[in-house]
């Protein structure tokens, strides 16, 4: 476990750090409420003596111009935008992609937090809404502003983190049934952490000097099973309700252990690895160390999180060698871009 000391001294580091620009720039997808809302307060908080640019996307435009207001009093020298969007749609996402790709020079952070517990309902685009925001939408996201990432200088962050299950990863992967909608919810999870890892694993090839991180938030108190329509979501937020005083790991601890998944030089991006400076691949502080990314090598471009900051167990790394020797990375590829042209036209927005 990472301790919380450590991962607040870390953080404080930012400011003042090489890898971190004067002006960062960051998307955050999912932030108007839970850990999306913690995390990018702890981003203002943290770069207060810089400039960021920071995007908030969400549904609820009440709760996302009250975020705002709350960013901007944190760090009076930032900019703070909120987008009110659906980004179950492709169709929005390809949207805020182009203006992003339009305005902005680069982009340091692409914060991916969305989330619901609707597991029987459907977009308009006939895609299962729980897989379109989380999967879907997020490596749509994630393609379609990799150009953004690329462009920043060398040596600064470039870091996508979608806030999931990294180390549920499970070993079974149905390729005709990629929404999950005949799987029970703990198969349903299994299945949709191992595809984003797997898909993170292409585009970390593609994307070298990006690093990319699945994580497990851990039990954080959000509005997350407020649109729960079925058995497991409902016995789930009765559970918390009655325990949850116990087992949640406080906000503002959420937020800070997020800000440091996105900012700190344990996880970083591929083509620095071992070979890189504690100056290129994020803030190193005493008592952290690069992670073993999920192909087992140290500094490797992506990484399975836990809650604690600490990387998958051996065990999900087997699961994951298992897959690919049985091709299911090319399989959850070819799957991911074959819904994107169907819904599209496109495999991004720019192709």
């Amino acid at each position: 476990m990472i301790p919380l000391p450590t991962i607040q001294a870390s953080n404080r580091g930012i400011p003042t750090h090489p890898s971190i620009p004067s002006t960062p720039i960051a998307l955050f997808v999912g932030a108007t409420s839970g850990i999306g809302e913690a995390t990018v307060k702890q981003f203002a908080q943290h770069t207060r003596t810089l400039t960021p640019r920071v995007y908030l996307v969400g549904r609820n435009a009440a709760a996302g111009h009250r975020i705002t207001q709350e960013c901007r009093a944190l760090n009076p020298t930032g900019e703070f935008v909120f987008l009110q969007a659906d980004v179950s749609l492709l169709s929005v996402v390809d949207e805020i992609s182009l203006m992003l790709l339009r305005d902005e020079p680069y982009l340091n952070l692409l914060f991916l937090s969305t989330g619901t517990t609707a597991g029987k309902a459907e977009t308009p685009e006939t895609l299962r809404t729980l897989t379109a925001l989380l999967y879907y939408a997020r490596l749509r996201f994630t393609l379609n502003l990799l150009p953004l990432l690329h462009s920043t200088t060398p040596g600064h962050l470039r870091r996508v983190i979608s806030v999931l299950a990294g180390g549920h990863e499970g070993p079974v992967l149905d390729a005709a049934d990629p929404d999950g909608r005949s799987l029970s919810m703990r198969d349903f999870r299994g299945q949709i952490t191992s595809m984003t890892t797997l898909a993170m694993e292409v585009l970390a090839e593609r994307a070298p000097s990006v690093a990319f991180v699945n994580a497990y938030p851990g039990t954080v108190r959000s509005g997350l099973f407020r649109e729960a329509d079925s058995w497991y979501g409902w016995v789930t937020w009765a559970v918390l309700v009655v325990i949850g005083r116990w087992v949640y790991i406080p906000t503002v601890e959420s937020g800070e252990r997020h800000v440091f998944l996105a900012t700190s030089g344990r996880f970083r991006a591929r083509d620095i690895g071992v070979k890189g400076g504690d100056g290129e691949g994020g803030v190193m502080v005493e008592g952290v160390e690069m992670a073993r990314g999920t192909d087992g090598r140290m500094g490797s471009g992506v990484y399975s999180v836990n809650w604690d900051g600490e990387v998958a167990e051996e065990k999900v790394r087997e699961v994951l060698e298992e897959l690919r020797r049985d091709g299911m990375k090319e399989v959850v590829w070819s799957v991911l871009e074959s819904v994107f042209v169907r819904v599209t036209g496109r495999v991004m927005v720019g192709g």
